[in-house]
């Protein structure tokens, strides 16, 4: 198999910018489908020889694209930010992760690409507390919040499409909660980091996560199509610790002091309750939604993933935390602060 010219859905954003850089790094031409060409030309300005293709997902049926020279798809792009910023987005969850992955794939297939890498998440495995993850747990659709159920659905419609064409040679990743330079968004991750550093975060709440640098997930999903099996899933969650662990380190790395009262659990339900609120009425962001306040309790004491397969298949070792860490504040200090 050789791959010469890549396609990036979503290329601005965290993992889409970093998979841009790696693949360029590695000798690849590539094509970078983005929502706004002159956002994309400021974000990538120490990159000209990349090809921009304007075009938003949220628009995925008048996509008229000749995939001309593309010798695989690479889909970051999905709806996620928004749907933890309070309120219902099930619609726009499921028009753009659902339909609209269905609706790439079928374009680019029938104008003859065959090779295809879709970044999925680890929110369409199942957790527990005695053991860790693999990619063999997929999850109940009926025990999940509505943006894991769209990335489930998303992941069913890929297998669907491949079913009916064999020839589709197509991998999954699954990161995990990606940091790192370059959250331009800023994704939840980078704004957390940001409101850190400006000393917006008061307390400590709940919360574990399994971290992972987006740069590593870039270079995962290269390798899944390089070194991967047919059809099979990739982990890629890096480290699993817990907010208060994340937050120390952040002080370490920083030098900004840590919050150290914890938040109870009550308290920040009322939060909540009063940021959707105010959403509604002021058509802000709430500062922590409910929908994220019961994903943190939820996922506490089952955010471990075995990376055996990664590690074995692919070959691949994740840098470090602090490393990820190091780099974000640095990014995050000349670029926001």
């Amino acid at each position: 198999m050789t791959i010469k010219t890549i396609l990036v859905t979503g290329a601005t954003g965290l993992l889409g910018n970093n998979l841009v850089r790696e693949a360029l790094a590695q000798g690849f031409n590539v094509k970078a489908m983005v929502r706004n060409i002159a956002k994309a030309q400021r974000q990538f300005k120490d990159l000209p020889q990349i090809e921009f293709v304007e075009f938003d997902m949220f628009n995925i049926k008048k996509l008229d694209y000749d995939f001309a020279g593309i010798d695989a798809l690479f889909h970051t792009a999905a709806f996620f930010r928004d749907s933890y910023k309070g309120g219902t987005h099930w619609q726009e969850l499921y028009e753009t992760n659902v339909i609209g992955t269905k609706m790439l794939l079928q374009k680019a297939y029938d104008k003859g690409v065959r090779n295809y890498v879709h970044i999925s998440s680890i929110a369409v495995l199942d957790r527990f507390k005695n053991r860790a993850s693999t990619e063999k747990d997929l999850a109940n659709i009926n025990n999940v919040d509505d943006y894991y159920r769209s990335k489930i659905l998303s992941d069913r419609e890929v297998n669907e499409f491949a079913s009916k064409h064999p020839d589709l040679n197509y991998r999954f990743v699954l990161p995990g909660w990606m940091h790192g330079p370059g959250d331009l968004g800023p994704t939840s991750a980078g704004q957390m980091v940001t409101d850190f550093l400006k000393k917006n975060i008061p307390a400590i709440p709940p919360g574990e996560f399994s971290l992972v640098d987006a740069r590593d997930v870039a270079k995962i999903a290269i390798l899944s199509l390089e070194k991967g099996r047919q059809g099979e899933r990739y982990l890629a969650a890096g480290w699993s610790l817990k907010m208060q662990e994340l937050l120390m380190k952040l002080e370490k790395l920083s030098g900004t002091k840590a919050p150290t009262f914890k938040a109870p659990i009550p308290m920040l339900f009322l939060m909540a309750y009063i940021g959707e609120i105010g959403a509604r009425l002021f058509k802000k962001p709430a500062l922590i939604s409910i929908a994220s306040l019961k994903l943190l309790i939820r996922e506490q004491g089952v955010m471990n993933f075995d990376h055996t397969k990664t590690r074995t298949e692919l070959g691949f070792e994740f840098r470090s935390v602090d490393e990820t860490l190091r780099d974000e504040i640095a990014w995050i200090r000349a670029n926001f602060l």
